[in-house]
């Protein structure tokens, strides 16, 4: 019987990583369970992604890629006329009561990229785009980039100190962060 042509496979191998890695944490990432999850030979996962760390670099920038168009899609629909943190502290609640295992899955792989040298520049590059996005909401680059931070912790404290999120002592902070009170709106520009 001659190969079967299966263009979607790559993909699904790439959603089964991201769903192995939901439901099982970085440490159950492996060809077999991947394999398994995508419902393709062992070859398949192989032949694709010849090592793990392959694999889980097509997953991270999959996931990047879906969490980027995200927060585009929310940086385009702020209305210039509300003070920008009160938009972002309202979004990043949503953002946290929302599907807590996606921000488990972003958070894994980010994290992983703690000993896996590869994931490094797709970790950075994600923060770097967001902090760019931001700045059209921000007064200078600087402070996009502190206030990525100020995400990165918040949404620490929320996955991993079960600290509920008060939005407004994050609206406060933000606007701490930014200058002023918050209320003068997005940059000229």
């Amino acid at each position: 019987m001659g190969r079967r042509y299966d263009p979607e496979r790559r993909q699904r191998i790439i959603d089964a990583a991201a769903a192995v890695v939901r439901e099982r944490g970085i440490a159950g990432l492996g060809h077999r369970a991947v394999a398994a999850a995508a419902d393709v030979p062992l070859g398949s996962t192989t032949y694709h992604f010849a090592t793990l760390d392959d694999l889980m670099i097509a997953a991270l920038r999959q996931i990047n890629a879906e969490w980027l168009a995200e927060v585009e899609a929310w940086v385009e629909g702020v209305d210039p006329a509300a003070p920008p943190a009160d938009e972002l502290a309202r979004w990043l609640g949503e953002q946290f009561t929302g599907d807590r295992a996606r921000l488990e899955l972003e958070y894994e792989l980010y994290f992983a990229a703690l000993r896996h040298e590869g994931l490094r520049p797709l970790a950075a590059e994600c923060l770097d785009e967001m902090a760019r996005m931001l700045t059209r909401l921000m007064p200078d680059a600087a402070t996009a980039r502190v206030v990525v931070a100020l995400i990165d912790g918040l949404t620490l404290q929320v996955l991993l100190a079960d600290r509920p999120y008060d939005q407004e002592d994050t609206r406060a902070a933000l606007a701490r962060v930014m200058g002023g009170d918050g209320d003068d709106g997005p940059p000229a520009g």
